[in-house]
């Protein structure tokens, strides 16, 4: 499948719109702790991988480097992956961030889903969605970086 075709595929894709938006006034960078989630599907190497519409996501432990690249997608470019960690998961240079005293912390845990989805997006909206969003409430997550991928 050509980037073109996919390309046209995800144009046609509808786009939820929301009445209101959500706001609230953060508290400054430097004091909050930031998680990143990606849609890399990322994993652990002894955490299940993902299959085709996994809606479910992988909890990656900021400590641990030994993440492993579950895309399938063969459209998915792996070279920055190959080359660097944190192309995809950015987690040294958040740690570097919070040296600096930039960001006041680093979340002990990271959250990854299979980015390629299509029919299972309800599933996530409704269930794993909400799921992972109160894992980070409960690490007192406040910024989420996505990397989007």
């Amino acid at each position: 499948m050509s980037d073109q075709d996919i390309k046209s595929m995800v144009a046609e894709l509808p786009c939820p719109s929301f009445p209101e938006t959500a706001f609230n006034t953060p508290k400054p960078l430097a004091e909050c702790r930031v998680a990143v989630v990606t849609s890399a599907a990322l994993h652990h190497p002894d955490d299940s991988g993902f299959e085709a519409q996994d809606s479910s996501f992988r909890v990656l432990d900021a400590q641990r480097r030994d993440v492993q690249l579950g895309h399938w997608s063969p459209n998915f470019d792996r070279s920055g992956f190959a080359h660097d960690l944190n192309v995809i998961w950015p987690v040294d240079r958040l740690q570097e961030l919070a040296a600096q005293q930039t960001i006041g912390s680093v979340a002990p845990r990271h959250l990854a889903f299979a980015g390629n989805q299509d029919e299972s997006m309800t599933s996530i909206q409704l269930d794993s969605g909400p799921a992972a969003a109160q894992l980070l409430l409960d690490d007192e997550v406040d910024v989420v970086l996505l990397t989007p991928v």
